[in-house]
């Protein structure tokens, strides 16, 4: 008897433990994809800017590691399965590299904050189809999220790029850039300002805004 309950101890142990085991390989093995996935379009893409004549600033990480750090956030989720991080470009030429990177950050910061707003329109073109709202109502709240594009980029704030190159076009320098922004600090964000913006601009009840505004990306 003693035997038999020892046997059934092992087989449960090797069943139950075996699995998560497995799980475990296979969390490390996607895991193992993503950084190869991301190192490998990391050295293609740096190759093809280098032989564009793009150069890092001195002291910065080599172009192919910043590279691959954009990559590994692109590829990064969530414990949802959902993308982790949401990037955006940034382009501009001026007379020094300093003045280059702060417009060309701007301008990411500008798509970046686009991008966040079309995302969270979209979901309150679905809240406000479950709630009852009359047809003032809906096109007063569809207005007012379509300008909070500026408004959500100067609540993002400061913005360090996790990637930055340069390069020279005749006596000026273009700076591309390229930045990453963790996505439910996006949306909360976007849904703070919008939120501010709908009770400044329209006159729908608060208990409107309230249930208009309680959803989930």
């Amino acid at each position: 008897m003693k035997t038999t309950i020892k046997i059934l101890a092992v087989l449960t142990v090797f069943l139950f433990g075996g699995s998560d085991l497995c799980a475990q390989k296979t969390e490390k093995q996607l895991k193992n994809d993503v950084t190869s996935k991301a190192i490998k379009s990391a050295r293609k893409e740096a190759k093809k800017y280098k032989k564009e004549g793009y150069y890092v600033a001195p002291g910065a990480l080599p172009l192919d590691k910043q590279l691959e750090s954009a990559w590994m956030k692109q590829y990064e989720t969530n414990d949802k399965d959902e993308q982790k991080f949401i990037m955006a470009t940034g382009n501009s030429v001026a007379e020094t590299q300093t003045a280059a990177k702060l417009q060309a950050t701007e301008t990411a910061k500008l798509e970046l904050a686009g991008q966040i707003n079309t995302q969270v329109a979209a979901l309150i073109e679905n809240s406000i189809a479950n709630q009852q709202l009359n047809t003032e109502e809906a096109a007063s709240i569809t207005k007012t999220v379509a300008a909070s594009k500026n408004l959500i980029a100067q609540e993002i704030g400061r913005i360090i790029p996790v990637v930055e190159m340069y390069k020279k076009i005749g006596t000026n320098v273009e700076a591309n850039v390229r930045i990453a922004y963790n996505m439910e600090t996006a949306f909360d964000v976007a849904k703070k300002v919008i939120r501010k913006s709908l009770e400044e601009e329209t006159k729908i009840a608060h208990e409107k805004l309230e249930k208009l505004m309680q959803f989930d990306r």
